[in-house]
């Protein structure tokens, strides 16, 4: 068995994924805390629909295989536009994050 190979299974209620258009990301010195948030246009309130907390080095693996990933979308689909003045603005969540 190749040493390398990692097997990895998706639980049914994870298969279905969450929505989300929104992110909100904070960090302490030993993790980093992305809130995947679903916000509905209008409405003055938003709902976090996924919480994943990593490690500084494994959030640095992310934003690579993001790049890559998109690297790769925009070479077979166009450049993705952004659109700023539809994205909502969120203030700073505190000026000290927690330590953990």
């Amino acid at each position: 068995m190749n040493q390398n190979k990692l097997d990895i299974e998706i639980r049914p209620e994870a298969a279905m994924g969450h929505y989300s258009n929104f992110a909100i990301i904070t960090h302490s010195t030993s993790e980093f805390i992305l809130d995947f948030v679903q916000h509905m246009p209008g409405l003055p309130k938003a709902q976090v629909n996924s919480r994943i907390i990593m490690t500084p080095e494994n959030a640095k693996r992310l934003l690579s295989a993001l790049a890559d990933n998109l690297q790769k979308y925009e070479s077979q689909f166009g450049q993705i536009a952004l659109h700023e003045a539809e994205m909502p603005i969120i203030p700073p969540v505190g000026s000290n994050p927690a330590e953990a």
